[in-house]
């Protein structure tokens, strides 16, 4: 969301307006997600080679044995491929470039404060170093990316919900995303990144979920709502410190601390106030986050070796906690609500905030272990208390099916459901209001969004999408900007996308 949405919304409660912008707290930025997967840093398996002869022997023969990857237009991987041996000679040297773009057209055809359609894109580039190829340091991968967002944003202007039709709708500009280096430790078993990160691209992840369009299904609704800025997210992030730890195959434990706003401060537009990326500020606060993932029936790194019997899933267990100062949604200083006209209209504040999660990724059927069909399904709970939070529970799931007809292996159909329930102290507020100012002012309770969705590969480079969505009680039932006795109406929105990889 943007700024303009968030004045919207706050000029329409009228009396409330202060109080609304308290348990608004900040405009959530959205996630980049995208079809198509973004460079990844190297694993440490990849970073640090074998010291064996005979694995170093089944490598050579296994790459011996393996085609040449595809150069034809329509079967590379990249639009551009090798960009005349250019990336070949580039990756002598340890250094990948990756650029995609993601185009879409989304038009709500009922509901909203109004009806229309809107373009909007995001262009994504990055360089990833291997430095034991680039300088001869075992283990270290320097990653620097950067976004140029452009186009208009349909949740801000017609929409006004919380969980944004796309995630990647942002404030136009061409900013820095991330910038950190992660070094290898242990023999791959512990890895520490450093530098400016964007938390969506290893917390709260699911792996069937990414499939979707509306926001919530990236960077989830409540951290979206109820962090500083929207957390260290698309298209914001924060200097911090990620440490990873592999003890098994099986599990994964992540933890990390970061600056608390990585807009720099808690007044004004965050994505404007931080407008190209640049704010690397330690001096809000702190973010802490960890998460657990317990990963079953993986498929073993060596492709030879036995596929496991069961199906593959993935499970993930966290928490976050902000040390800054979080403004209630309903009570003054005084204890007063703050709908009241005898309030003293500075709301009290709280310290800390925090949330527990739990994600779940589990494939529930395929015909057989070598099939491109498979059905997988996603679950996301998190919640937050309700005395500080816009949303104080937040839950996502859905189903995917790959490989929905024959002959289309790579495409994906799917359904999903996101849920964002008002917090208390501000579902209050708005019965406060109408109660003591403004009779007949529409209560809040919970925004739900229902998504169906298509991915069609046209190539390995590029994707198409068709999007539907469906909006119960946009804001959890916030007034309509044009007559504040009535809720924004519920809201249907079709879209559809393109994402190219250069």
């Amino acid at each position: 969301m943007k700024k303009n949405l968030k004045t919207t919304i706050l000029m329409s409660g009228g009396p409330i307006s202060l109080s609304l912008l308290l348990s608004l707290g900040v405009v959530q930025p959205a996630l980049a997600q995208t079809s198509g997967d973004a460079a990844p840093a190297a694993t440490p398996a990849e970073a640090a080679p074998s010291s064996s002869p005979s694995a170093a022997d089944n490598t050579a023969a296994k790459a011996d044995q393996t085609p040449p990857a595809p150069t034809g237009f329509w079967d590379r991987a990249n639009l551009f491929g090798d960009m005349g041996g250019l990336r070949p000679w580039l990756g002598n040297y340890g250094i990948t470039v990756n650029l995609q773009e993601t185009s879409e057209y989304l038009n709500n055809l009922s509901g909203g404060v109004k009806r229309g359609g809107a373009y909007d894109g995001l262009t994504q580039f990055g360089v990833v170093v291997d430095t034991q190829k680039a300088f001869g340091l075992p283990g270290g991968t320097f990653n620097v990316s950067g976004l140029q967002i452009h186009g208009t944003s349909l949740s801000q202007r017609n929409l006004l919900t919380l969980q944004s039709a796309s995630g990647i709708e942002a404030e136009d500009t061409t900013r820095l995303w991330e910038l950190w280096y992660q070094q290898s430790l242990l023999a791959g078993k512990v890895d520490v990144k450093v530098g400016q990160q964007s938390l969506d691209q290893e917390f709260m992840v699911s792996q069937y979920a990414n499939a979707f369009m509306n926001l919530t299904f990236g960077w989830p609704i409540l951290p979206s709502v109820d962090m500083p800025a929207g957390g260290p997210a698309y298209p914001l992030s924060s200097l911090g410190v990620r440490v990873r730890a592999k003890p098994s195959d099986a599990l994964t434990v992540l933890a990390g601390v970061f600056d608390g706003n990585p807009a720099g401060s808690d007044v004004g537009d965050p994505q404007q106030l931080n407008n190209h990326g640049t704010n690397f500020n330690l001096h809000n606060g702190a973010l802490f986050i960890g998460e657990v993932q317990y990963a079953i029936n993986q498929p073993p790194a060596d492709a030879s070796a036995a596929q496991p019997a069961g199906l593959p899933g993935t499970y993930k267990l966290g928490f976050w906690y902000n040390t800054q100062r979080f403004a209630d949604p309903r009570f003054d200083t005084a204890g007063q609500s703050l709908a009241s006209p005898a309030s003293t209209g500075v709301a009290a504040s709280h310290r800390g905030n925090y949330s527990f999660y739990a994600v779940a990724d589990q494939m529930v059927w395929r015909p057989s272990a070598d099939s491109p069909q498979s059905v997988g399904v996603f679950a996301r709970i998190m919640g937050a208390p309700g005395d500080r939070n816009l949303v104080d529970l937040g839950v996502n799931a859905g189903v995917t099916l790959k490989a929905p007809f024959k002959g289309r292996d790579n495409d994906v159909v799917g359904l999903a459901v996101g849920y964002a329930k008002i917090g208390s102290h501000a579902q209050g507020l708005a019965g406060d209001t109408a109660s003591l100012t403004t009779p007949g002012y529409p209560s809040r309770s919970s925004e739900t969004i229902v998504e169906a969705t298509y991915q069609y590969q046209v190539t390995p480079w590029w994707q198409l999408q068709a999007d539907f969505q469906y909006a119960f009680r946009p804001a959890g039932g916030i007034p309509n900007p044009e007559n504040p006795s009535q809720r924004v109406g519920n809201e249907l929105v079709l879209g559809v996308r393109t994402n190219i990889v250069f």
